[in-house]
């Protein structure tokens, strides 16, 4: 099938890559999101998904929105039979849709209908889920609600951060879009309709969502880090000041700190929650680098009843 390929960041690279590797497909062209300022000189850079198609010699569409008409234009131009999508950032208008005969695929990063929207990943951490997976389905105008093409599935792991977790996802997943494109192409698979049962919604993670409360059980704070782990990033406040969390572990055997109380010792930094403690691994103080708890603490000299989160 002739395809255009739309995506913007690191996570949809596997899947372009492994439709160019097909050897089955023609990816005529790839849509991504404009070139976005980064890093402290705030230059424009161009998108991960834009430039591994610019050194594929891949033609790249940079609509500002996709229902821009010199896009819809260059899109009907092109003729796809079929669009596969990943992580592309805005919402297909209905005369878009309508170009490509077999429609537009998304492969998400869930098992639909569990956790529809744009951070699935995060949710299904932050909720205690032991089991994931990807799925692809027919876009359709709802948030994530069309019918099911196939799914793979990925065990979470109990130390999985986001960041971990969509990796595995990210290669998997490209191995079950190549594929679904392949049985869109020959007839044998079929788009299945989502139950309507087990729908949840998982909306983008915001900073505040992100902000630990240490009054909750010590599994939950580990699930907020791991979830917010790299991005947003979970956080408290120390001194007045936002402490990013970046790595904590379980102590369940430690039930003597209150909630946000801190217990320093020689290579150890413990907070207490609303069970039992846990122990800070690795932190980011407001303009630093990321460091070892305890070198953190040696270097504020934490003093006694000091707590987090204050």
């Amino acid at each position: 099938m002739k395809l255009v390929f739309a995506g913007t960041p690191e996570v949809a690279v596997p899947a372009l890559d492994a439709l160019l590797a097909s050897g089955r497909h023609e990816v005529a062209a790839v849509v991504t999101r404009p070139d976005a300022p980064a890093g402290r000189g705030r230059r424009m850079v161009a998108s991960p998904v834009a430039e591994r198609a610019q050194e594929a010699g891949i033609e790249v569409l940079k609509p500002a929105k996709p229902r821009d008409p010199d896009f819809l234009e260059r899109l009907r131009q092109i003729a796809p039979d079929c669009c596969p999508v990943v992580a592309y950032g805005a919402l297909l208008p209905r005369v878009a849709l309508d170009v490509p005969a077999r429609g537009w695929v998304n492969l998400h990063f869930s098992l639909l209908p569990a956790w529809r929207g744009a951070a699935p990943v995060q949710h299904s951490i932050m909720s205690g889920d032991e089991i994931t997976g990807a799925s692809t389905f027919l876009i359709e105008e709802g948030l994530d609600s069309g019918p099911v093409y196939g799914t793979v599935t990925e065990e979470i792991r109990p130390t999985d951060t986001s960041g971990d977790l969509l990796t595995r996802l990210a290669f998997a997943g490209a191995g079950l879009l190549a594929a679904t494109m392949d049985g869109i192409e020959d007839g044998t698979l079929t788009a299945v309709p989502q139950p309507a049962d087990g729908v949840t919604v998982a909306p983008k993670i915001s900073v505040e969502d992100a902000h630990v409360d240490w009054a909750a059980p010590a599994l939950r704070v580990d699930r907020v880090v791991r979830g917010c782990t790299p991005a947003p990033g979970a956080w408290t406040v120390f001194r007045g000041e936002r402490l990013k969390l970046i790595q904590v572990t379980l102590t369940p055997d430690r039930k003597d700190l209150a909630p946000g109380h801190l217990a320093v010792g020689k290579n150890t930094v413990h907070v207490g929650t609303g069970s039992h403690a846990v122990e800070l691994l690795w932190v980011q103080a407001q303009g630093k680098k990321p460091m070892r708890a305890a070198d953190w603490a040696r270097g504020v000299r934490i003093a006694d009843a000091e707590v987090l989160g204050s």
